[in-house]
């Protein structure tokens, strides 16, 4: 059964949430070794999780964001108690399809989701969510979009600039259900009983301040104040953190905020460049961080980065999100008739991918991703691939 939670704990104190934001302990649950059988040895195994699978890297447990191609890009998926940030696109048509997917792969994996936005009502963001892809129909729904990275045709066919055969090859065809991810169909709406046999948590705003009077004075906004309130009541009643430890079996908690930092949330970090919350924004990612470092949970942000004009603040909301991505769509630039980009809808920037247990963060050196919308599909490419003539032999 789906369940909407509702108000938060009222113990919540801001100082309360900052103590938890300052643990150090990263959810890096083991190094490279052997795996778990699915069982808990004294807690110094990796507990298999349905829908999650280890780092080959690191050992970080990893779930998938919904989208097999952006998997490879982030390093096999989004590390869990980590916060990917999303950078909406100018009329934020493709950014929502993203967010979705990331929802939906929740649905699909059995986790638990916690759907919160300021200007969409969470179940009418669970309703439309896109439709699991058969596996068995996968070459049928792809048509000519599909391509083995078995068989080397395109590299003994031409001969591309060394520089480019060094790129990864994105994988663009469906796994199957029993593997790491899934595919989805944007043309149709996922079924809605496996909504129904869904567990999820829904945050809408203008419900949670309307009856809201008479707020204790604090350093953030009321939206994101109630929000943290929100997240941290899930976790700690639910057991994500380990304090209340899960009764069946462990779970993912999958965090979806829509569209963070517009003026609907009581920010005007958008609105103005010398803004009077330019803090509450940044205050408000610095102590969710907190919370997804000590939970089995993972986050998905969108914000609309175009519509604030002080780059110290985008700079700063970049600092604090662990992996972060741009969508540059070509609707109502000069690209959408360039014919070199006539068979894309825009371009996807990887700004940042976490580098865990460092200091430091790792920069993509993956150039030239372009994505385009099929009629069922949201395809990534390496436009290096198609728009580099071969050299002569």
């Amino acid at each position: 059964m789906a369940a909407v939670g509702s108000g938060g704990p009222g113990t919540w104190s801001p100082g309360s949430v900052a103590a938890a934001a300052s643990k150090h302990s990263v959810t890096s649950f083991q190094r490279r070794g052997p795996r778990a059988s699915g069982t808990e040895s004294g807690g110094s195994r990796l507990v298999s999780i349905a829908g999650t699978r280890p780092s080959v890297r690191n050992g970080q447990l990893l779930v998938s964001t919904g989208l097999p191609a952006l998997d490879q890009l982030l390093g096999g998926g989004l590390a869990v108690g980590t916060v990917l940030l999303i950078e909406e696109d100018k009329y934020n048509t493709y950014s929502p399809l993203l967010f979705k997917y990331f929802l939906a792969e929740g649905i699909v994996t059995g986790h638990t989701l916690l759907v919160a936005s300021a200007k969409e009502d969470p179940a009418d963001i669970l309703q439309g969510l896109p439709a699991p892809l058969l596996d068995d129909n996968y070459k049928k729904e792809l048509g000519e979009d599909v391509h083995s990275h078995e068989t080397p045709e395109f590299n003994s066919k031409m001969k591309i600039a060394w520089r480019y055969q060094l790129l990864p090859k994105m994988e663009a065809g469906p796994v199957s259900s029993s593997k790491f991810g899934h595919y989805y169909d944007v043309s149709k709406k996922i079924p809605q009983e496996l909504i129904e046999a869904s567990k999820w948590h829904g945050f809408f705003l203008p419900e949670k301040i309307s009856s809201t009077l008479n707020e204790e004075p604090c350093s953030l906004t009321p939206g994101y104040m109630k929000l943290l309130q929100f997240i941290q009541k899930i976790i700690y009643e639910e057991g994500f953190d380990g304090s209340n430890p899960q009764k069946k079996q462990k779970n993912i908690l999958r965090i979806g905020i829509q569209s963070l930092g517009s003026p609907l949330w009581g920010d005007d970090v958008c609105c103005t460049e010398n803004c009077d919350n330019s803090h509450s924004l940044t205050k408000f990612l610095y102590i969710l961080r907190g919370l997804l470092r000590t939970s089995l949970s993972a986050c998905i942000i969108t914000v609309p980065t175009h519509f604030i004009q002080n780059k110290a603040i985008i700079a700063r909301i970049t600092n604090l999100s662990d992996t972060v991505i741009h969508l540059e769509s070509f609707i109502g630039s000069n690209r959408e008739t360039n014919p070199l980009y006539k068979d894309y809808h825009g371009l996807i920037h990887i700004r940042q991918i976490p580098r865990l247990n460092n200091l430091m963060c790792d920069v993509s050196d993956v150039k030239d991703l372009a994505f385009k919308l099929k009629r069922k599909l949201f395809i990534i490419e390496l436009m290096s691939r198609i728009s580099i003539p071969p050299i002569p032999s």
